[in-house]
């Protein structure tokens, strides 16, 4: 999995079955600096960008293929004994139900050299077919949460805080919800790699620091995704430079203090996840967070107090750390398609039915 943070790839060795996702080992790569400018800039139009994404896919199928050989020396297994590869690709335009009804999203890759490099059959290409049933082809994930941390007889959600965040809300009926909430890391990391140099605020702990500008944090929870209903999901089509220096301009903060504007993103992101949460899942008292923002403290400590008598807890308290939730869904995935079993969830994602997801590339 290579998430829209763009911070690199992680890959799990994981064993699925009907009820379970047992993961032997993780490994991870980040990216080629170059590579990740690439795909940063391949967000938006620009020259010659079918060459420049066929060699980004390319170059981002090698980082796979890099990160399967790791598990591989890792676990003394052979490719053979393998059954397939999950790569979700990396997702630069995502526009569902756009252009005339029918839309599309883009995840970068190239599954048919990753299948060579390493010879594995690889599954990819996951989100396509429940947008073209109609769905936002996002979120995929809530089928696999429920599998894992579902609670018997109570109410919890899960936070994914990726490059954005989404949220599964999995009734103690049994049922599931799941939508994107809005931006995660995203423009933190970009705020931070531009007044820092550092590609992330580590911890949280320049955010927490700096004070939260109320009119900032007003303009830009005035966007209009916050208060959509779902199925909805988003990207850095919606949250990106372009969008923050907006926010700034129309709130009169160009000129704050850096510090400052990097607090009220994490409180953007913090404000905008307990909002969805107590308004879609009121009965939750247990809130699981995983992917890089689960390593984000200051984050962490907000989410608490936003949500009082919820408990906020890592995923790593329920068996599964938040750097191998993402990789380990996209394995789950990979089964599904396989043993030929639907993928989505219709309730979460707003397509006709459900579908099948992926394309196999046979090793």
């Amino acid at each position: 999995m290579s998430g829209t943070s763009l911070d690199g790839v992680d890959g799990v060795l994981a064993e699925v079955s009907a009820s379970r996702c047992t993961i032997a080992r993780h490994a991870s790569a980040p990216l080629a600096p170059e590579t990740r400018a690439e795909l940063l800039a391949l967000n938006t139009s620009g020259a010659d960008e079918l060459h420049r994404a066929a060699l980004s896919a390319n170059a981002l199928a090698a980082t796979y293929a890099d990160v399967v050989q790791a598990l591989l020396a890792g676990s003394g297994l052979q490719a053979a004994e393998v059954r397939a590869i999950g790569a979700h690709g990396q997702t630069v335009r995502h526009q569902p139900q756009a252009h005339a009804g029918s839309g599309y999203t883009l995840q970068l890759n190239n599954p048919a050299l990753l299948a060579e490099r390493t010879g594995i059959t690889v599954v990819a290409d996951f989100r396509s077919r429940d947008v073209a049933a109609g769905g936002q082809g996002a979120p995929l994930v809530p089928a696999f949460h429920r599998q894992m941390f579902g609670q018997t007889g109570r109410d919890a959600a899960v936070l994914n805080l990726g490059g954005m965040a989404n949220v599964s809300l999995l009734g103690a009926d049994g049922s599931v919800r799941g939508f994107d909430c809005g931006p995660a890391n995203v423009l933190m990391d970009l705020w931070c790699q531009r007044h820092t140099g550092k590609a992330y605020d580590a911890h949280g702990a320049w955010a927490a620091g700096g004070r939260v500008l109320a009119p900032l944090l007003q303009v830009m929870l005035a966007e209009p995704f916050f208060a959509a209903v779902p199925p909805k999901s988003t990207g850095r089509d919606v949250f990106n430079t372009g969008w923050l220096e907006r926010a700034l301009a129309a709130a009169e903060s160009c000129r704050a203090a850096p510090q400052d504007v990097q607090a009220t993103l994490a409180e953007l992101t913090a404000r905008s996840c307990t909002q969805d949460v107590q308004r879609h899942g009121p009965a939750c008292r247990l809130l699981i967070v995983c992917g890089g923002g689960a390593l984000n403290g200051h984050l962490l400590r907000r989410l608490g107090a936003l949500l009082p008598g919820v408990a906020v807890q890592s995923s790593a308290e329920h068996g599964l750390a938040p750097l191998q939730v993402e990789a380990a869904a996209f394995a789950w995935l990979a089964h599904q398609c396989l043993a030929g079993l639907p993928g989505n969830l219709p309730a979460v994602t707003g397509a006709r039915g459900p579908r099948i997801l992926g394309a196999i590339y046979p090793a």
